[in-house]
């Protein structure tokens, strides 16, 4: 028997006082959905599912939700001003024996509920809207960029989370990796139109780029076939005959037709100019530390970084990266150490809070009134890499249309803001791109051009992200700050990051040391039932097991040095799977030396 579905719009149509954001939309959600509801930035994904949550009214069509059903809806701005507390808003709502929720929804988005309302942050506002969300466990979950704010270790805890719920949801989110780990379906935005595939994030590109190519063939067909229509209706005589009547009425309305397609929006003209090479040294920090707010961010911390290099913050919120990145760039002073900047440098900022933009200010005037983008005499007029460019024109490079030229800063969404600030970057020469979460709101489609253009880009990078799937895609070398002054070095992105941690631990944690197999082999009376193959075996083995620590520690070492993996990637490769390689015949080896021990204990 079908069970019937949680949620069901019907011919939505709606717009905003232009042209439609939806028309004719159907969509079912049913129990047990995971959907990842796509598109670029201002095609109405925010809008649909305010539509979904009833927090919007269509022009037309009707929502119906199944008596007895509940939908949530994580706003991204909450109003809190009901409330004395984090918590308290939280758990408003809730039965007395759910709140327990809350508490460990806080704990693994890392908020305090005691937080007083008018002092907290909003990315601790909208973890506590997050939290509030979970803790209602509602039947269908509708989360619009639930990972903004939060860092790898909470998105990560969110994604377990969301893996083990019952709970039906559409998720709309930037960031890859959490899409093609939760999502079954794919509710695709595009123009208007709203398509389904009953597969998750991680078949989208390949069903996108498919249906483009179909709507481009179909419409050089077309093209074709309205050319040649129109030249038989040019001949003018076989036109006006009565038996040729209907074809013309046909052409009319394939003209009529054609001219309804929209076109697809292209992908932002963005663009990095590198200008004047830096030095070959671009910073050199050695033995810095810093203590910050009480908190000690850095301890003896060395690293240097060349021309080119792409080097990639990482660690929990508070940690300190910001403030680190601010240290190497010079606009912090370590309390200790030094940190000499190389020559030429151009540097361009990219800030997480988008300080640079001025809410009250237009589009226009935050980049007419930009010092260093102004063209004397020329109000209309920008420089952009030492060219004059009509600003209305430039803005179309970020997608921006002429009416949102006038429109005001505070009026755009975050992706929208992203690309402006975007804008405002890329119209100068720089040499040291730093990036403090850059992918915070951008589409899929942005973020792929902007991982081309850091590609192609022959200057200097350095980026704090929690996206794992561009940090990935971006770094050449990941610096993991894990608190109380410990940052640590690793060749690669993230997944790197990731495998050489583990490596390193399991070294640390799990392995007998050479010593201490040899005493406790001298310390046990010589088995004398042991086979003589045996017997030989235990007494080579702690030698052959130090052997191996020895290589690896050896590989350990050359793995870390910072620059391998982008100089040298096969090196990199290699070296990597030659650790693997011992790090497998040590366990074997430790293994079979426990093996031996134990059966010569049993016959002693």
């Amino acid at each position: 028997m079908a069970r019937a579905p949680l949620l069901q719009l019907s011919d939505i149509s709606l717009t905003f006082g232009g042209d439609p954001i939806f028309k004719d939309l159907n969509l079912i959600v049913q129990p047990g959905d995971r959907v990842a509801l796509v598109g670029r930035n201002g095609s109405g994904k925010s809008t649909l599912m305010k539509v979904m949550a009833g927090l919007v009214e269509p022009d037309m069509g009707s929502r119906a939700v199944t008596p007895g059903i509940q939908v949530s809806y994580m706003e991204q701005h909450p109003d809190l001003s009901a409330f004395r507390t984090l918590g308290e808003f939280a758990s408003s709502g809730l039965e007395p024996d759910q709140t327990y929720r809350v508490e460990m929804a806080a704990e693994g988005l890392k908020f305090d509920p005691t937080t007083p309302v008018g002092i907290a942050s909003g990315g601790e506002r909208r973890r506590a809207a997050l939290a509030k969300l979970l803790a209602e466990s509602p039947d269908l979950m509708l989360l619009d960029e639930p990972t903004n704010h939060l860092d790898i270790e909470a998105i990560q805890w969110l994604e377990s989370q969301l893996k083990e719920t019952r709970t039906a949801f559409v998720l709309i989110s930037h960031d890859r990796a959490f899409l093609n780990e939760l999502t079954r379906a794919t509710l695709w935005i595009d123009r208007g139109k709203t398509r389904r595939q009953e597969k998750g994030f991680a078949a989208f590109e390949a069903w996108r780029d498919k249906t483009w190519q179909e709507e481009d063939e179909a419409r050089h067909k077309l093209d074709r076939k309205l050319k040649a229509e129109a030249r038989w209706a040019a001949e003018g005589i076989s036109a006006r005959r009565t038996r040729n009547q209907g074809r013309l009425r046909a052409f009319k309305e394939m003209k009529a037709g054609r001219s309804e397609h929209v076109m697809r929006q292209g992908a932002a003209a963005m663009e990095l100019d590198s200008g004047q090479k830096s030095g070959k040294r671009v910073v050199d920090a050695q033995d810095i530390s810093k203590i910050f707010d009480g908190r000690n961010i850095l301890s003896n911390f060395s690293l240097r970084i060349e021309r080119g290099d792409r080097v990639a913050l990482v660690g929990p919120n508070g940690v300190g990266k910001t403030t680190l990145l601010k240290i190497l760039i010079g606009e912090i002073e370590p309390d200790t150490g030094s940190v000499a900047l190389g020559t030429n440098l151009e540097v361009a900022v990219f800030d997480q809070n988008r300080s640079k933009l001025s809410p009250e200010m237009t589009l226009w005037d935050s980049l007419t009134g930009d010092p260093e983008m102004r063209v004397s005499g020329k109000a209309d007029q920008i420089m952009v890499r030492g060219t004059p460019r009509h600003v209305v024109g430039y803005l179309k490079d970020f997608l921006f249309d002429e009416r949102q030229a006038r429109a005001k800063v505070k009026s755009l969404s975050g992706g929208e803001k992203a690309r402006l600030l975007l804008a405002k970057i890329m119209a100068r020469p720089s040499n040291l791109l730093v990036l403090d979460e850059p992918t915070n709101d951008l589409d899929v489609e942005t973020l792929d051009l902007l991982q081309d253009i850091l590609a192609d880009y022959d200057g200097t990078v350095l980026l704090v992200s929690h996206d794992r799937d561009f940090l990935d895609r971006v770094a050449a070398t990941t610096v993991a700050m894990e608190g109380d002054g410990k940052a640590t070095v690793y060749a690669g992105g993230w997944s790197d990051y990731q495998n050489q941690r583990v490596v390193k631990e399991s070294l640390t944690h799990t392995k007998p040391k050479p010593a201490e197999l040899k005493a406790s082999k001298k310390s046990k009376q010589q088995p004398t039932r042991l086979s003589f193959t045996e017997q030989h075996r235990l007494d080579a083995l702690p030698e052959e097991i130090a052997r191996l620590e020895a290589e690896i520690a050896k590989l350990e070492d050359y793995l870390s040095t910072p620059e391998l993996f982008s100089t040298s990637p096969a090196k990199f490769n290699k070296a990597t799977e030659a650790l693997v390689e011992r790090q497998a015949a040590l366990a074997a080896a430790e293994d079979e030396w426990l093996a031996l021990e134990e059966k010569a204990a049993e016959q002693a």
